[in-house]
C-alpha cells in the first residue's frame, strides 16, 4: 500500500462524537512510552502527523486519521504509566474502553509492545482484554533498531510461550522500527490485505 494522503480528521474524548462514517478502521494502542507516535508517522510517511514527545503519555484523546480517503487509523492514548493525574488517567482509560466495546468500524487494533523489555504485565493483561471481549488484534513490536537479532528473535518467544498458554496460536505479529523504517510495508500490506477482503 501506498499513502498517498494522511489527513488529521478529529480529536476527542467521546466516542460517540468520533466520526460518523463507515470506513474502517485500524486503532493502534500501547504504553505510554511504547514510540506510538513515531510508528504513525513511519507508516504514513508524514514527520509530524501524530505529535511525539519526550514525556510519555502526551496521547490522551481518541484522534483520528483519514488515509488515502478510504480508511482511518485511530491513534488512542496509552495505557499504565503516564505523567498526568490519577483522575486524568482514569477518565482516559474509560474512554479507550467504550471505544473498543461501541465503534463498529474497528476491524483490528494494533497493541504495541517495546521488544527490548521482558513480557510485561500490563501488556499481558491488556491482549487477554481484548482476547475476552472478542476484538482483533495483532502485536506490533517498536523499537527493534536497539536490539541484535537473535535478542529479538528470544525476546518474541519469551511472548509466545507466555500467550501460548493463554491462546491456541500466537497473535499475528510485526517487528518494526521507526528510525530504520522496519516493518512499515508488512504492517501497511496487511492493513490493504484487510480492506480488499472486506469489499470482496
Amino acid at each position: 500500500m501506498h499513502i498517498k494522503s494522511a489527513e488529521f480528521v478529529v480529536s476527542n474524548s467521546d466516542v460517540m462524537k468520533c466520526p460518523n462514517s463507515s470506513l474502517p478502521e485500524y486503532a493502534f494502542i500501547g504504553r505510554s512510552n511504547v514510540g506510538k507516535s513515531s510508528l504513525i508517522n513511519m507508516l504514513t510517511g508524514r514527520k509530524s502527523l501524530a505529535k511525539t514527545s519526550g514525556k510519555p503519555g502526551k496521547t490522551q484523546l481518541i484522534n483520528h486519521f483519514l488515509i488515502n480517503k478510504n480508511w482511518h487509523l485511530v491513534d488512542l492514548p496509552g495505557y499504565g504509566y503516564a505523567r498526568v493525574s490519577k483522575s486524568s488517567k482514569k477518565t482516559f482509560q474509560k474512554f479507550i474502553t467504550q471505544y473498543f466495546s461501541n465503534r463498529t468500524q474497528l476491524v483490528t487494533a494494533f497493541v504495541l509492545v517495546d521488544i527490548r523489555h521482558e513480557p510485561q504485565p500490563i501488556d499481558l493483561d491488556f491482549m487477554q482484554w481484548l482476547g475476552e471481549n472478542q476484538i482483533p488484534f495483532s502485536i506490533i513490536f517498536t523499537k527493534a533498531d536497539k536490539l541484535k537479532p537473535k535478542a529479538i528473535e528470544n525476546h518474541v518467544k519469551a511472548y509466545e510461550l507466555i500467550l501460548l498458554e493463554f491462546w491456541e496460536e500466537m497473535p499475528n505479529y510485526f517487528i518494526t522500527s521507526s528510525p530504520k523504517t522496519i516493518g512499515n510495508k508488512e504492517v501497511l500490506q496487511y492493513i490493504d490485505t484487510l480492506n480488499t477482503n472486506m469489499k470482496l
